[in-house]
């Protein structure tokens, strides 16, 4: 015989493993029934009870628009240049806090509007036929429900419940200050007119109807107000996300109400556009009040030259100049106007030197308002270095200081910012230098001018200024006129493609059928870890499958369930299936048997690991179904501390073993013959003090020997061997040992002791038996085993054993064939 455990390689056996746990999942279908129902339930109510998140969005364009009237050097809103990051402005204006409370102010979305649903307050914010209308620069009750009741189309009452120990906040909306409010009435509660002004110390405002109130007689709304940073927050999950390769951005919200979603949205473009095209004419409108206050000057310098020169010809009866002065008047004229256009410039320059040295930040390099920059190459510089700058702006907003990337930039802006500062200083220069060559040659003039007489002198000189100054105040005329069409004609860079707008788009949230879903897996999931769980924790045993996988031990056979009303199964039974598998088992048992017992005596001992495992019941039918073959055979209860065969067999255990071991019977006197052919008992007697010491005398050898000289079959029913050393000691008697395992209740480590001796071969010819084996167990399937491990356990059983159980539905299913 192999003594060793042999490892299972064939795949055919691993495939039957993962039939036999399939078939232990599926053997626990209640629990999946049980717990479906409930997780889709839970889904249902989650379902239903969730609040309904819609979603909305609309896309805008955002692209740079000039006036094509206006060239770089003219137009009034002069743009540097540089890289345009114009879309990712936008798309962090959208999602600022600044510009989505700007958004709430508008809107007054401070403001709630609910009505009792079902699980909750609802939001019904575009829904009602009125609007509160709050007195501004008024302090107003904060985060408390104001309780609306129509009484008709006209009337309702207005309450509100204030609780003690609570510090109450008043908010004015105007100036964004609180102050404390405490109510004497715990519950207020007072009538007004739709239209009637409510003043009252925590409220100041009105009920307008923005619609016929013909519907909202006898229902109940309320009004809550919060503060501006708390209604702000709410809109904190707003997205505007660029649309990659166009300068599309898509703005989208959710929310509870499609109808506050779509104001909002449309809102938030309506803002963001105006805020743009402010930003956009800021530089036109300083610009035109610059050039408004100089023109003011320029005009009163013009007026009060003009009254000097009348005053001056009539005074001195001098009206026109000699042609030698009008000559001079001429060239001068023409040198003024240029020597002024070069002091301004030198002037500009001198500006943008002390700007671009003084400032980090060259985005907003100020440009020129009311001269013409005719170098290209000033544009030029100006305009990468504005790159530059705006590069470096976002780059660190990425990395840190030390990064090499921004240190390359920042070396690069130096350079630019250097270069730049060079081609000021050699314009600078070179303006300079024309504007003293314009002077050298107006000194010239002046050379000639004196040779004049002295009132022509002087009227030239007066009309020299005035000429200038006229030059002037047509100039700024001319920016002037040139601001005011800059910002006629100046539109924001944002225009709406596609609006917000509710056009019976569905909820979002919840998800239903993900939702259901998610519960059917978990419905099946959370009983199959439970499962999993508790064959993994459970160490019993209930398949010869698992006797197999842990013992080397050959398994003789299986018995059914006993169904008898005591252990004499066989007897009492004959044609049931337990007493068919009793008879495979006195067949199988034949085989452990060797040439040399063919015709001798033989002794059966019967063990187990503890109590309870059915080793009495195997031990009497095992006895029984030997000597109802014809066999003789005695059945010698040798478990001394818990004597059970004596009760089936309806017999006294005033005498036994017990007695003739200590000599106080003889063996004639304890033998008692039972009803059962062919079969005699040996009871254990009267509970010893000492039951080891007893089993180990010679008196034992005695009685077995004189037993083996009378029966064929001696079967020795004898004391768990896992609980007490008895049975060990009785072992040396057995030709052949059979150790009961008792399904569903014998545990897997119960085998070590008898698999240790096994594997020693301190014990031979030892084979198990499954008792109480159902056929339908906990797995959801029987074993057959045909002849060799109990005949009859399965389908084709039907017509040779006697139906000793069947169910509700055989009996109706007989029942309706018989009618």
């Amino acid at each position: 015989m192999e003594n060793k455990f042999k490892l299972i390689e064939n795949p055919a056996e691993h495939i039957s493993d993962i039939k036999d746990y399939i078939f232990r999942i599926i053997s626990n279908w209640k629990w999946f029934l049980f717990t479906i129902p409930i997780t889709l339930a839970i889904a249902y109510y989650f379902n239903i009870s969730t609040q309904k998140i819609y979603g909305l969005s609309t896309t805008i364009v955002v692209k740079e628009k000039q006036n094509p009237l206006f060239s770089s050097g003219t137009n009034i809103a002069f743009n540097w240049g540089g890289v345009s990051d114009k879309v990712e402005s936008i798309r962090k204006t959208l999602i600022s806090r600044t510009h989505n409370e700007k958004v709430v102010k508008e809107l007054q979305f401070y403001i709630d509007y609910f009505k009792e649903g079902r699980f909750r307050k609802e939001d019904v914010y575009g829904k009602i036929p009125f609007e509160i209308k709050l007195q501004p620069n008024q302090y107003q009750l904060l985060n408390t429900l104001i309780k609306i009741d129509f009484i008709d189309a006209e009337n309702f009452t207005l309450s509100v419940e204030f609780k003690k120990d609570i510090n109450y906040k008043l908010l004015n909306y105007k100036d964004e200050t609180y102050k404390g409010f405490n109510f004497e009435e715990q519950n207020f509660s007072k009538t007004f007119s739709v239209g009637e002004y409510i003043n009252l110390p925590f409220l100041k405002a009105e009920i307008v109807a923005n619609n016929k109130l013909n519907t909202v007689k006898s229902k109940t709304y309320f009004i809550q107000l919060n503060s501006i940073n708390f209604a702000t927050k709410k809109y904190q999950n707003i997205r505007a996300k660029g649309l990659t390769g166009t300068s599309l951005v898509e703005i989208s919200l959710t929310g509870s109400n499609k109808n506050r979603i779509v104001d909002f949205l449309n809102k938030t473009v309506e803002v963001l556009a105006k805020d743009e095209l402010e930003q956009k004419t800021n530089y036109a409108y300083s610009t035109k009040e610059f050039i408004d206050a100089q023109f003011k000057n320029t005009s009163d310098s013009l007026k009060l030259i003009e009254d000097n020169i009348g005053k001056f010809k009539q005074q001195n009866a001098i009206y026109d100049l000699s042609a030698q002065g009008v000559e001079i008047f001429s060239q001068t004229t023409g040198l003024d106007k240029i020597q002024k256009q070069l002091i301004d410039r030198i002037e500009y320059f001198e500006n943008l030197e002390t700007y671009i040295k003084t400032n980090s930040n060259y985005i907003k390099i100020p440009a020129p308002a009311i001269i013409n920059i005719e170098d290209v190459s000033i544009a030029s510089m100006v305009g990468k270095l504005t790159e530059l700058s705006i590069k470096k702006e976002k780059l660190a907003k990425e990395v840190t200081a030390n990064h090499p990337s921004l240190k390359l930039l920042n070396e690069e802006i130096e350079t630019a910012r250097n270069v730049l500062l060079e081609n000021i200083s050699s314009l600078k220069n070179a303006t300079n230098v024309s504007l003293r060559n314009s002077k050298k040659r107006l000194n010239t003039y002046n050379y000639q001018l004196n040779k004049l007489p002295k009132k022509e002198q002087k009227l030239l000189n007066f009309q020299r200024k005035y000429t200038l100054t006229e030059s002037n105040f047509v100039f700024l005329m001319q920016k002037r006129y040139e601001a005011d069409i800059a910002i006629a004609a100046t539109v924001s860079d944002i225009s709406v493609l596609d609006s917000a707008k509710d056009t019976g788009q569905g909820y979002i949230l919840p998800r239903k059928s993900f939702n259901y879903m998610i519960a059917l897996l978990l419905g099946i999931i959370l009983p199959l870890f439970v499962i999993i769980a508790k064959e993994v924790l459970d160490s019993k045993i209930y398949m010869v499958e698992d006797i197999e996988r842990i013992s080397p031990i050959p398994i003789l056979g299986v018995v059914g369930k006993n169904e008898a009303e005591n252990n004499l199964a066989v007897f009492l039974k004959p044609k049931s299936t337990v007493a068919e598998s009793f008879r495979a088992l006195r067949s199988n048992i034949q085989f452990l048997f060797g040439r040399e017992l063919k015709d001798k005596s033989k002794t059966i001992v019967v063990t187990s690991s503890v109590s309870g495992e059915g080793k009495t019941f195997v031990s009497i039918n095992l006895a029984t179904v030997f000597a109802l073959g014809g066999k003789k055979t005695i059945l010698v209860g040798l478990d001394l501390r818990k004597p059970k065969i004596f009760g089936d067999f309806e017999i006294s255990n005033d005498k036994g073993v017990v007695n003739y071991l200590i000599a106080e019977a003889d063996r004639s006197s304890i033998i008692h013959h039972t009803k059962v052919p062919n079969l005699d008992v040996i009871t254990a007697g009267p509970l010893p003090p000492n039951p080891s010491e007893l089993l180990i005398s010679s008196a034992t050898d005695e009685l077995i020997n004189s037993l083996k000289e009378e029966y064929d079959y001696i079967i020795l029913d004898t004391p768990p061997i896992g609980l007490v050393s008895d049975a060990i000691e009785l072992l040396k008697y057995a030709d052949s040992t059979i150790y009961v395992l008792r399904q569903g209740y014998s545990q897997k480590g119960m085998l070590k002791m008898i698999n240790d001796k096994y594997i020693k071969q301190e014990i031979s010819n030892v084979s198990i038996v499954l008792n109480d084996f159902k056929v339908k167990s906990k797995y959801g399937y029987g074993y057959g085993y045909g002849y060799g491990y109990g005949y009859g356990y399965g389908k084709y059983s039907n017509g040779y054993h006697e139906n000793e159980k069947k169910s509700f539905f055989e009996k109706i299913f007989k029942r309706n064939n018989k009618a």
